[in-house]
């Protein structure tokens, strides 16, 4: 059975003064059925946050006009977007005197698989049916505390330092990416991609619910408001995105009616 997208981008500034998050949506320009949906968290001071996570979502748009499925790996496209955002993130701060950087997810779907990367701490979910398939693990200094068993995942909530990060796009040290996929796909499955402006305030199980039992953009609705009352007036830029898998109907055929003869032509 076919399947149709039902897709939505959403952000609030928050209580920021500025919104560094950047989101989108791109449609290939040539290939039906191609598409990425990409989430940037910038940082860097007045300014040098926005300008790098605006670079991500501008590289990411370039390599996708240039992407040819039958050539190029969807990790490849992935990797090249981060690689490249990173360097010119990087070449940045010597011509602005600022200290960008941003973190990146980037999820490519295709009519029989969707890929995805990531560098820093904006995630990316897989629900299918309302449940959990799949969550990018951050890469963060509480994550890496978790995984040597030092702190629990509840420890990690309040952790006095789990908004550091181990690696970003635009700092010295080369990027850390991370890739997956899935070659499954089902009407059901939904991806989630957001900054952790809006993760921070919800359970796994939560936003599942949310996002099936909702269209893409009530759901983002939904979660911005949610996640807004929960900041009580202490909340982050927040950015998301939204990609639903449909089944699409099939067309009914039409019947004549009972004793209908048609007439012969001529």
């Amino acid at each position: 059975m076919p399947l149709t997208i039902d897709a939505c981008a959403a952000q609030h500034q928050g209580d920021r003064k500025e919104q560094q998050d950047r989101v989108a949506i791109l449609p290939h320009p040539r290939r039906r059925g191609v598409a990425l949906a990409v989430v940037a968290d910038g940082m860097g001071g007045h300014t040098g946050g926005a300008l790098a996570a605006e670079q991500v979502i501008h590289t990411a748009k370039n390599n996708l006009e240039r992407f040819s499925p039958d050539e190029e790996s969807p990790r490849c496209l992935l990797e090249n977007s981060m690689s490249e955002a990173h360097t010119m993130i990087k070449a940045s701060r010597y011509m602005n005197e600022k200290d960008p950087h941003s973190t990146a997810v980037m999820l490519l779907l295709q009519p029989d698989k969707a890929t995805w990367g990531y560098c820093g701490d904006s995630r990316l979910y897989h629900f299918r049916g309302g449940q959990l398939q799949y969550r990018t693990v951050d890469h963060s200094y509480v994550e890496h505390l978790i995984a040597i068993g030092r702190i629990t995942p509840e420890q990690a909530l309040t952790h006095p330092n789990r908004n550091v990060l181990l690696t970003s796009l635009g700092g010295q040290e080369s990027p850390l990416f991370d890739f997956s996929e899935s070659t499954d796909l089902v009407a059901g499955d939904s991806f989630l991609l957001c900054s952790d402006g809006l993760w921070a305030y919800f359970e796994d199980e939560e936003l599942a619910a949310l996002i099936d039992g909702n269209t893409a953009r009530m759901a983002c609705e939904m979660l911005i408001d949610i996640a807004r009352k929960r900041a009580a007036g202490g909340g982050d830029n927040l950015s998301l995105a939204i990609v639903k898998l449909i089944e699409v109907a099939p067309v009914a055929k039409s019947v004549p009616p009972p004793g209908f003869t048609p007439r012969p032509r001529g």
